[in-house]
């Protein structure tokens, strides 16, 4: 879950690395180091805090001089964020700098028998034992920097993307992969490593992305060579073209990048049916799921596994899947799947969610998944991403770089996606009528004019937040189609926020939620006029006779919920089954408005990151 970026070419590496950081901070952003080699020496500072904390203490500590470097942006697994377990990590000789994204569950064992040859440890950190596990190889086995890189990995358990290189030999640096990501980018006489390929995307525009088990000799004036780490065999480089630009991973003139993808949306989820949605011939064009139509059609049923928000996409695909396509579906947390010991079959499609595309929890239960014979589909946004690579097929969100952490365009991309499948299996299953099949695909094409008339609420949505801005506890309730909306509500005010809130469904309030219901409490609501409408309002009447405060979402020209609630935020008409793309928006905006004015930041809450790749 850290970020990594390294330089090594003509240019100086400080600058490259510094901005590279920073577009990487999403990643983890409780310590952050860089080494710079000058021609002579390793010059290295890190420090506990964000990458902005390293800039003002590096360009005092050290030399920001040399044209080969790396650096890292820590979300801490193995040791407290400070100084000392910040990466990068020196080996014993000081020969050997590492950066690492991962863990080594098998630490403590290769800790323990360095300790017995010698070896002293400074931090508490899993990588500092892998660096000088490979300085001890290196020496003892008498072999070359990339050769004891590989003996070193095939000891050790856990996954990681690192990069390594030696002060001795300061025109290569090799890198490793295993569960975390890691691209390579290929300039004219220069090459840049990175977690994705945000740090470099103004310098070239080709990368290759390294497989699971496969290390690279980065080495100027030599092409770049890949092999297996397990049995040493050479690999094609697959060079794939970057398809996003800088102006899509800056802000923008948004304060925040959440805000901004929050008003991205009407865009994103227009790219996300661009191509595939033909609504005046009656078409949609997926070609994952029609060259594998009869997998989906003769499936018992469809396992989603997912975490965080995209389990909230996939639950609300289960109210789509099973309504339009008469489909049976079970959402599933990727964390428990991989563990339950789950009954699956060769009759079974598993369709994995993830914004990364890195997620190791899915990505295991993707893997657990194949094992059993099913056919595994992809949902994710990043192109090349393992999900991507490790899933007999699927289908790319296309909602553009996710920056803040707290995922807002994804979710609703995913359902867009998830909707069209469901539409077209409906459609080839005979389980919807023509005109049905028509209407819905003329309804999701409004939706992004829909979602943009939704953002035009923002002013009324900043006063409801100011009213509960100092609230310590919400209550977000839903029924159908828009409890997972409620749940991915109240998880999007807590995540920034640092507000408790429980979501649920509007029907089990009665069963224990209501006895926390007082003058105190806010309760968030969603009203629309389709889907159980009216138990809905009876729900808040229940509410409204403890004394609850109501805030409701509502459809456009409703009157009687609000003659109930104390503020009501309307969103346009749609189809209950479209109404998630909608009743989600207002829901962000007062997580973000709250967030705000508690002086949160928005864009990187505490002891999270956006790409969860350990467990």
């Amino acid at each position: 879950m850290c970020g990594i970026v390294g330089y090594i070419g003509h240019r100086e590496a400080y600058p490259i690395i510094l901005k590279g950081l920073q577009r990487l901070e999403y990643r983890g952003y409780d310590s952050a180091g860089i080494a710079l080699y000058d021609g002579k020496n390793i010059k290295l500072s890190k420090t506990k805090g964000k990458v902005a904390d390293l800039k003002e203490r590096l360009e005092n500590e050290i030399p920001t001089v040399g044209n080969l470097g790396i650096g890292h942006t820590r979300w801490a697994t193995h040791g407290v964020p400070n100084d000392v377990n910040s990466h990068p990590h020196y080996s014993n000789s000081g020969d050997l700098v590492i950066i690492h994204n991962g863990i080594i569950e098998n630490y403590e064992a290769i800790k323990t028998e360095l300790k017995k040859r010698g070896y002293a440890f400074k931090s508490d950190t899993d990588t500092e034992v892998l660096i000088n596990l490979i300085e001890e190889v290196k020496k003892q086995q008498d072999v070359k920097l990339g050769k004891a890189v590989q003996i070193a990995l095939n000891e050790v358990v856990g996954a990681y993307a690192i990069a390594v290189f030696d002060k001795n030999k300061p025109n290569e640096i090799v890198v490793a992969k295993l569960g975390s990501p890691l691209a390579i980018g290929v300039g004219d006489e220069e090459f840049f490593i990175a977690s994705d390929a945000s740090p470099f995307i103004e310098f070239t525009k080709n990368a290759i992305y390294l497989e699971d088990e496969e290390m690279a000799v980065v080495r100027l004036g030599k092409k770049i060579k890949i092999r297996k780490i397990k049995d040493d065999s050479l690999v094609s480089p697959l060079m794939q073209e970057l398809k996003f630009n800088l102006e899509q991973i800056e802000k923008g003139g948004f304060e925040h990048f959440m805000l901004k993808e929050i008003y991205e949306q009407p865009h994103a989820i227009r790219d996300t049916y661009r191509g595939r949605l033909l609504a005046k011939e009656g078409i949609i064009r997926m070609s994952g799921v029609e060259n594998h139509k009869e997998k989906f059609l003769n499936a018992n049923r469809i396992i989603i596994v997912a975490c965080g928000t995209s389990w909230h996409a996939g639950l609300v695909a289960e109210y789509i899947f099973e309504d339009l396509a008469r489909i049976p579906v079970e959402v599933e947390y990727a964390s428990e799947f991989r563990y339950r010991n789950p009954v699956i079959t060769d009759k079974d499609v598993v369709i994995a969610i993830s914004q990364s595309g890195e997620t190791a929890d899915t990505l295991a239960a993707i893997k657990l998944a194949k094992k059993h014979g099913a056919f595994v589909f992809g949902v994710c946004n990043v192109v090349g991403s393992s999900i991507a690579r490790e899933t007999d097929a699927g289908a790319y969100t296309h909602a553009g770089p996710e920056i803040g952490v707290a995922s807002t365009k994804a979710f609703t991309t995913q359902i867009t996606v998830l909707t069209l499948i469901a539409l077209k299996l409906a459609k080839e299953k005979g389980a919807i009528s023509k005109s049905n099949f028509h209407f819905h695909l003329e309804q999701l094409e409004l939706i992004p004019d829909k979602v943009a008339k939704a953002l035009q609420s923002d002013e009324h949505i900043k006063t409801v937040a100011k009213t509960y801005k100092d609230s310590k506890n919400c209550l977000y309730l839903g029924r159908g189609y828009n409890f997972p909306v409620a749940l991915e509500g109240a998880l999007k005010l807590k995540e920034i926020s640092y507000i408790h809130a429980e979501g649920y469904p509007a029907a089990e309030m009665k069963h224990g939620p209501i006895a926390l219901i007082d003058e105190q409490m806010p309760v968030f609501v969603i009203a629309t006029k389709k889907g159980h409408y009216e138990k809905v309002v009876s729900n808040i009447q229940e509410i409204k006779s403890r004394k609850g405060k109501i805030i409701a979402i509502v459809t456009e020209g409703d009157v009687d919920v609000k003659k109930l609630a104390d503020h009501t935020i309307e969103v346009p008409e749609t189809l209950e089954s479209l109404s998630p793309l909608l009743t989600t928006i207002p829901l962000q905006l007062l997580s973000y408005h709250i967030a705000v004015m508690l002086e949160k930041n928005v864009d990187q809450p505490r002891n999270l990151a956006k790409s969860v790749t350990v467990e």
